[in-house]
């Protein structure tokens, strides 16, 4: 009987113990500290490549602003504000990547390069000056222009994410 008390009482305290502690780990969202960070001034992205596909700046901006408005509570607003994003596209190249037996590329490659500002003005050791770059490939039998629109959506999405997890995910 006294075995069964003490193995009772055992796990009693371990279940405790337990039940006081838990794990948390966020994986779709940011870390932010919501009572000090309330609001992010989004700059615009102007695209400053050597080649410009025109409808590129808005999609790469709307994804931005929709990523930040799903996985934050910060809210989005003109002119000061405790943390600003600005930046530039950069980049938007097309380059071959596989060369068949006729000498004819058979894939070619859309890059796009995005640098980003990031300015934390309550805490700068959290500032970003970064460049990120993301890119698909396409069978080079396919025209430009019936694959873009869902090439740069799939890019735009990935460097959203990739520009994500480096200011506002801090991870």
């Amino acid at each position: 009987m006294r075995r069964l008390i003490s193995y009772i009482t055992c796990l009693v305290s371990a279940v405790i113990l337990l039940a006081g502690c838990t794990i948390s780990y966020k994986f779709n969202g940011s870390a932010l500290n919501y009572d000090i960070y309330k609001t992010i001034n989004v700059g615009e992205f102007p695209i400053r490549a050597a080649l410009v596909y025109a409808p590129l700046q808005q999609t790469f901006e709307n994804q931005l602003l929709n990523t930040i408005t799903r996985q934050t509570r910060l809210q989005e607003v003109n002119g000061n504000s405790d943390l600003e994003m600005t930046g530039e596209i950069t980049g938007y190249s097309l380059s071959p990547q596989a060369v068949g037996t006729d000498a004819y590329a058979t894939e070619t490659r859309l890059t796009i390069t995005v640098k980003v500002k990031y300015t934390d003005h309550i805490n700068p050791a959290n500032d970003v000056d970064q460049t990120f770059s993301a890119y698909r490939q396409f069978d080079s039998s396919l025209m430009l222009t019936d694959v873009q629109d869902g090439l740069c959506q799939e890019i735009c999405e990935e460097l959203v994410e990739l520009i994500f997890n480096a200011t506002l995910g801090n991870w």
